[in-house]
């Protein structure tokens, strides 16, 4: 999973300090995302994924399929 996030990152030029911008994070966390020092919060999973235009399963290593599910609807109340 690690890996996928820095490979993820680095295939569009981005820094640790862009994505940590987007997560509201300091660079240093991210940077021990990157390296598994830290586990990713479930927000910031989803977060990276819809970024990224994939899945959750991708960035975790569940599936090497790059394309992100069909959203579904939002149901109205």
């Amino acid at each position: 999973m690690y890996s996928r996030i820095r490979d993820l990152r680095e295939d569009r030029d981005l820094s640790q300090k862009n994505l940590a911008g987007l997560l509201n994070v300091s660079q240093t966390t991210y940077s021990r995302y990157e390296t598994g020092a830290l586990d990713l919060p479930s927000q910031v999973l989803i977060t990276l994924a819809v970024y990224y235009h994939t899945s959750v399963d991708y960035i975790l290593g569940l599936t090497d399929k790059l394309e992100p599910y069909p959203r579904r609807p939002k149901l109205r109340s």
